[in-house]
């Protein structure tokens, strides 16, 4: 999943932070292979498990 959803993080990045206006883009960049802890903190930070942030990322 990470890979997939990832992958097209360049044009996802302004449609979630958008959507979420509590993101920053220091939220939103990181280095690569760290998928994984980036899609934690977004849950952390939104209240949301880590479920529902891969399908809100899959969506966009």
């Amino acid at each position: 999943m990470y890979n997939n959803a990832i992958g097209y993080w360049n044009g996802k990045k302004e449609k979630i932070k958008q959507k979420f206006s509590i993101l920053t883009d220091d939220d939103l960049n990181f280095p690569k292979g760290k998928e994984k802890e980036m899609v934690e903190m977004l849950g952390y930070k939104l209240g949301k498990t880590i479920e529902e942030i891969r399908a809100i990322i899959t969506s966009l």
